[in-house]
């Protein structure tokens, strides 16, 4: 097993399924022991513990709401408390609602921002009380902040945006403390949300420049990537994991 994070510890936010599930298992794979939240699948968090510690890692899933402040909190102190220390966080959980401008409530609105936008925030306020030199905030965005080609997507894009401007002024906040803040963008995912035999797939497949959907580990390998030692003079950036869908 490879040991680039051997002795660290991350918390995956929304790691119970799809980018998440497949973020946590790469970073156990390369020596960390992994804490995940999740709001309802707990059988889908549970069956990620199983595999990481099945693997000779420890992991921990903690129930959380990203719409609520205080779990949030708490998931990433329970995080901390429980495996000792907090070296990596992924921001990884979202809201995903969709529909024309003039049917979006302000409900929609608010759930959207409170999850994509708020959690983050309250996140990485909470990990860095926690975070040793050499921390690494890596936050999961998407596509559709550079390309929006859909109808529809005003306000998952426009929440989307802000983590580019969080990354970046975080990077330049925390740069002294050798903490890096990265964004990753994927484009098309094969997930329950969108999967590449759905009924949009072969237009979507047409707007990148691969021809095909990238699988949760393709995202994955990025956000290992970040969180190693190779990755310690990069902050502030959007790296976009999207067989060319933004070019």
């Amino acid at each position: 097993m490879n040991s680039t994070l051997d002795g660290k510890v991350a918390l995956v936010t929304g790691g119970g399924r799809g980018i998440g599930a497949a973020a946590a298992l790469r970073l156990a794979s390369l020596g960390a022991d992994v804490a995940l939240t999740f709001q309802h699948d707990r059988s889908s968090a549970e069956d990620v513990v199983d595999r990481i510690t099945a693997a000779g890692r420890r992991a921990v899933a903690v129930r959380a709401d990203s719409a609520d402040p205080a779990a949030v909190i708490a998931a990433v102190d329970r995080a901390h408390g429980e495996l000792g220390r907090l070296d990596i966080l992924v921001n990884n959980a979202g809201a995903f609602l969709l529909g024309p401008l003039e049917e979006l409530t302000l409900t929609d609105f608010e759930q959207t921002v409170a999850v994509n936008v708020r959690a983050p925030f309250v996140a990485c306020q909470a990990a860095v009380r926690h975070m040793p030199s050499g921390g690494r905030i890596i936050n999961i965005g998407s596509n559709v902040a550079e390309r929006a080609v859909f109808p529809g997507f005003a306000l998952y894009a426009m929440s989307k945006t802000a983590l580019i401007g969080l990354t970046k002024a975080l990077g330049r906040e925390l740069g002294g403390r050798r903490i890096t803040v990265n964004l990753v963008n994927p484009g098309p995912t094969d997930t329950d949300l969108n999967p590449a035999g759905g009924p949009d797939a072969g237009t979507i497949n047409g707007f990148t420049a691969l021809g095909h959907y990238a699988v949760p580990a393709d995202v994955a390998a990025m956000v290992g990537f970040l969180a190693g030692p190779d990755a310690r003079y990069i902050t502030g950036a959007t790296l976009n994991v999207d067989g060319g869908f933004t070019i």
